[in-house]
Parts: structure tokens; sequence; C-alpha cells
């Protein structure tokens, strides 16, 4: 189905964060086969995915893969070490110089860290396209998701880092992720008060595709945006699952149908399947027809 058919008019590839794969920033192949991967978002991470030895060699990989390009409608993110770190300053100079769509910065705890990011990315003389993405995966950080959020018009995301998240609270990973709910709900909260995005938490165990997809339905139910990725093998389900259904795009064209002919007749209601059709009805039935449109482009192209 084209966008056309849908009647829906298509933004850019921003509009889809489905899928968020982390890809290590040490490993070229991994750079190499990103370039081919279906998924909406490349994480290309100089922080926890890299060994200390080998940190300067993945920051010039990084860089200049960043650099030669060839990631077609995928979103390119790098995620720098802290700037507490010994690396982590040397990292944002050279994540700024070579323009990625954003730089993640990880356990960001207060406004003023990511005050402090922007005024080093201006003074590095970062891109007007390159935007911030903050990692929310701290006790602190949860409780200021709210200022963080506001900080700074060049912040584009939330990432929810669960895996540090857990071990902060001295918690446990359980399928129904009851430990991290309150934190998961208040960077929602925030996320969505604010315009930003919101990309749910990794899913550990990659061969595991009942647990993905249920951790993924548990995710796009909440409202998030779509998912962080640790393996390629889990692109399939998490796109399946962040995608409307064509049930869903059935009920919510109809849902718009519905409501336009109502109007038409001087009417403020629809009734569908026996059910009330209101404006907020027809706004969540426009966004999804929305989401629909921006995949069904990203497929046939």
């Amino acid at each position: 189905m084209c966008a056309a058919t849908l009647g829906i008019t298509m933004t850019d590839r921003n509009t889809l964060y489905r899928s968020v794969l982390y890809m290590p920033g040490s490993k070229v192949r991994a750079l190499e086969k990103a370039t081919t991967l279906d998924v909406d978002a490349l994480i290309f991470d100089l922080e926890d995915a890299v060994s200390p030895d080998e940190k300067l060699l993945a920051r010039d990989l990084v860089c200049d893969a960043v650099k030669g390009g060839g990631y077609g409608r995928r979103a390119v993110v790098i995620r720098v070490n802290g700037l507490d770190s010994e690396w982590g300053l040397d990292d944002l100079a050279a994540a700024c110089a070579v323009a990625p769509d954003a730089i993640l910065i990880p356990k960001v705890n207060t406004a003023d860290d990511l005050k402090q990011v922007e005024k080093l990315m201006k003074a590095f003389g970062a891109s007007d396209k390159t935007r911030i993405w903050a990692m929310m995966e701290t006790p602190l950080g949860i409780l200021n998701a709210q200022e963080i959020a506001t900080a700074t018009p060049m912040l584009e995301a939330f990432v929810m880092g669960t895996n540090d998240l857990v071990k902060e609270l001295f918690a446990a990973h359980t399928p129904d992720r009851a430990p991290v709910m309150t934190s998961l709900s208040l960077c929602l909260l925030a996320a969505r008060a604010y315009g930003l995005i919101c990309v749910d938490g990794v899913f550990n165990a990659f061969k595991d595709d009942e647990g993905l997809r249920l951790a993924c339905q548990q995710g796009r139910d909440m409202g998030f945006d779509g998912k962080t990725l640790i393996h390629p093998a889990q692109l399939a389900v998490t796109n399946e699952v962040f995608a409307p259904s064509p049930e869903d795009i059935a009920l919510a064209q109809t849902y718009v149908d519905a409501f336009n002919e109502a109007k038409a007749n001087g009417e403020g209601v629809a009734v569908v399947n026996g059910k009330i059709v209101e404006n907020l009805h027809v706004e969540t039935a426009q966004k999804l027809l929305g989401k629909a449109a921006a995949i069904a482009s990203v497929t046939e192209n």
C-alpha cells in the first residue's frame, strides 16, 4: 500500500524509530553490515560495547564510517563515552566533526549535563542537523526526566538504558519489567509532554524471539516509538510489532472516513461498529496511518 493510497502527507525518515540497533564501534564488519540492514536507526557505540584498549580505534572507525556515508534512510547516531571519562570530550569533538544525525550522551543525570553538552557541541562546530539523544539509565536521571526534557532545543530523544537502570536500582530483570515500569513511564510521560522521541530499552536474550515479541508488544502498547536492539537477529520481530497491522490500518481508515462523513452531515461524532468515534480517535487514527505510510514508503524504496 502506497502513501498516496492512504492519503497521508509523507514526512522524512525520522518519523520511524521502530528499530534502533546498537553496533560496536570497534568492529569493521559490523559498521559495514549496517549499510544493508532493515533498521530505522543505528547507534554506533563508543561506550559500553568497546573495551578500553579499543576506544581510540573505535572512534576513528566510527567517524570514518559516518563520514563515508552509505547508510541511506537510516538515522545514524554516535554514542560517546561519558564526558567525565578520559575519552568523552575527544569523542564528542570527533563526533561533531562528522555530523551524524545525533550524538547519544550516556548516563544523563540532570538538565545541566545536557546544557554543558550543548555548549561543547556549539564550540566544536556541530552541524545544525546533529541533535542530542539522552540515555535515561540512572535513578537521578529518571527523577529529573521532566527537567532534562526541557534542557535544550537540541534534544531530540530519550533512550531507555534498562540494563544500567536495573543495576543501579539493585533490582532484577523480570519478564513483566515491573521493577523498571515506574522509570519507563516517567520518561515516556516527559518525552510526550515535550515532543521527544522515546525508545524502549534492550531485550538481552537475542535468540528468544517469543520473549522479544512480548517485550516489544509491551513497549508498543505503553507508547514507545520503538526499541533499542543488541543484535540484527532482533530486527524482523521488532519492525513487525512496531508497525500497524493491516487490520489496524483498515480500521483507522474507516474511522477517518466515517468521521469525515459525519462532519459533512453537520455531526460532531461518528459511529463505527457500535462505537463512538470522536476527534481524538481520528487524531490517533491519522497518526497510525501516517506511520503506515512511512513504512510503506521505506518498503517500496
